[in-house]
């Protein structure tokens, strides 16, 4: 009788290890090592009952000067999500959708199988976490119960491929979620790496087989990433991340990888009554509420893929009465953030060590773009002196650690999006200012940080403290 052998696996980052330990070494989980059967895939490359394997067959190969065709895609009829998509799904493609429990995933993928069906394609929704009841609930409440979408619980990863090979190839198949799937080959419980892993093979073979564009659902670990292993990232063609605050309407739809389309380009959505809402002009929406009056607001001409965007970020500076003082960032990257007030310090003479700083973007929006260190110094700035940034001036530039304005790709694009909305200035790094030559904007280029505060403080008003700001 063959030995049975088995592996130690991380259930948090799907790392191998040779024998159980508390610690994971390649992501340093504590308590994430279980013990897995190998499966025929980590096994040795041995056929079973010892028979000899088949030799490989020689395949013809191509060169580059071949006729390049597009992928055949099918448009869901949502416009945001064929933003993100790279303008539908991919026949036979495979995409990997994560986000936090409660967020909207479940919503977005039922009105996008509501939206293909209705196109007469056969759309299947796959649910393992919840029963049919409960989704079919979900499609009343959003007014979709009329579409001709095929519904079903199931886990069996086996049950599931052969009612799917059964009729007319389907176009869209929904699993929601991976996590929950499980198959004979591999074993071990649902969830684990082992079973992840094996689910999601099986069903990538049926997707390339068939033509059918899947969509499986990811959960998420507590700090944002796709939970299970990385592997599965990089098996499908697409990777997707629904994100959002609890607090706020506004959901984004992010391609983090598309093998299709462009990669961080963004869908914007709002949550309703009715369900998830396109916004088609998502700078007017982060811009709606704001208070142009007060200081410590500035308006960050960003991008974000292809789509330029108008955000409002907002600074308070106050003096601390701890000994160490606060720095609260909440929708962008705080190492950033304590680089931009070290580089006002050493270069501009901004005095910030004795002051709590608190820096958020507004509407649960996150930023990626370096680009945002100009309109983040020009805030604190703004909010230390207590001088409010001009109403209609966007601002954009990267901070370098020498404190020089350094120009920023897409200029123009930028630009045009703040003309749209009415804005008549723009605050932006020497270089750049022949991009707006002729939108008739007032552009201010600025070379140095030390020139921000010239031009945002302007000895105009006393700041807060009087050692705040010096120089």
């Amino acid at each position: 009788m063959a030995k049975r052998t088995s592996t130690f696996a991380c259930q948090a980052c799907g790392a191998v290890h040779q024998r159980w330990q508390g610690k994971c070494d390649a992501c340093g989980e504590w308590n994430s090592i279980a013990e897995e059967a190998a499966t025929a895939a980590t096994a040795a490359p041995v056929a079973s009952g010892g028979a000899r394997l088949r030799k490989g067959r020689v395949f013809a190969l191509e060169n580059l000067t071949g006729e390049a065709m597009d992928a055949p895609r099918i448009a869901s009829g949502i416009a945001e999500l064929d933003r993100v998509t790279g303008g539908g799904f991919v026949k036979g493609s495979v995409i990997l959708l994560g986000g936090e429990p409660g967020i909207g995933k479940s919503t977005l993928l039922i009105q996008a199988a509501a939206a293909v069906a209705r196109r007469n394609f056969r759309a299947i929704y796959i649910s393992g976490e919840e029963s049919a009841g409960q989704v079919r609930l979900r499609a009343q409440r959003l007014g979709l119960e009329s579409a001709p979408v095929e519904l079903a619980a199931e886990t069996s990863v086996e049950d599931i491929l052969t009612t799917l090979g059964q009729g007319a190839p389907p176009r869209l198949v929904i699993i929601d979620s991976i996590q929950t799937m499980w198959t004979e080959a591999a074993e071990a419980a649902p969830g684990t790496v082992t079973q992840v892993r094996a689910a999601a093979q099986g069903l990538i073979r049926f997707a390339k087989s068939s033509g059918a564009a899947i969509i499986l659902v990811g959960h998420v670990t507590k700090d944002g990433q796709i939970a299970g292993p990385r592997v599965v990232e990089h098996m499908v063609d697409a990777v997707m991340s629904f994100e959002g605050d609890a607090g706020h309407h506004f959901r984004i739809l992010r391609a983090v990888k598309n093998r299709f389309g462009a990669t961080d380009e963004i869908g914007v959505f709002e949550m309703s009554a009715e369900g998830l809402v396109e916004v088609p002009n998502p700078s007017a929406l982060f811009l709606g509420a704001r208070d142009a009056t007060v200081s410590g607001t500035a308006v960050f001409a960003g991008m974000e893929g292809t789509r330029p965007l108008l955000i409002e970020i907002q600074a308070l500076v106050t003096p601390s009465a701890l000994g160490t003082p606060r720095r609260a960032v909440v929708g962008w990257d705080s190492s950033r953030l304590a680089m931009v007030l070290a580089v006002l310090e050493a270069r501009a003479g901004v005095r910030l060590g004795q002051h709590d700083v608190y820096m958020n973007v507004a509407g649960g929006f996150r930023i990626m773009e370096p680009a945002a260190d100009l309109a983040v110094a020009a805030a604190l700035v703004s909010s230390l002196a207590d001088v409010p940034i001009p109403a209609q001036m966007a601002l954009f530039g990267e901070v370098s650690l020498s404190g020089l304005v350094r120009p920023v790709p897409q200029a123009a694009a930028r630009l045009k999006e703040a003309v749209k909305l009415g804005f008549t200035q723009a605050l932006l790094p020497e270089g750049v200012q022949d991009a707006g030559a002729k939108l008739g904007l007032a552009l201010h280029p600025l070379r140095q940080i030390a020139d921000v505060v010239a031009k945002i403080a302007g000895g105009k008003a006393k700041p807060r403290s009087s050692a705040s700001i010096s120089g």
